[in-house]
């Protein structure tokens, strides 16, 4: 899959409204990752590495999975 814009030096991506990171690397339903970027509540992590998402409460995404939105708060 070829990385969105925004977030083309980035492996994993957050999604704020489920906490649940994306790896770019694997993902394949671009889909997901589009209603990301077009509602802007994607987040990167610095590092960029699984831990450092596990650290801020994110899990990653595994296809078929599915978690209620709820409305980001930052």
């Amino acid at each position: 899959m070829e990385r969105p814009g925004r977030f083309e030096h980035t492996r994993f991506l957050g999604d704020k409204r489920t906490q649940l990171v994306y790896d770019l690397d694997s993902w394949t339903d671009e889909s997901v990752i589009d209603d990301i970027v077009a509602n802007e509540v994607g987040l990167c992590f610095g590092p960029d590495t699984l831990a450092e998402a596990r650290n801020r409460g994110y899990t990653l995404a595994t296809p078929g999975a599915s978690r209620r939105h709820h409305k980001p708060r930052a």
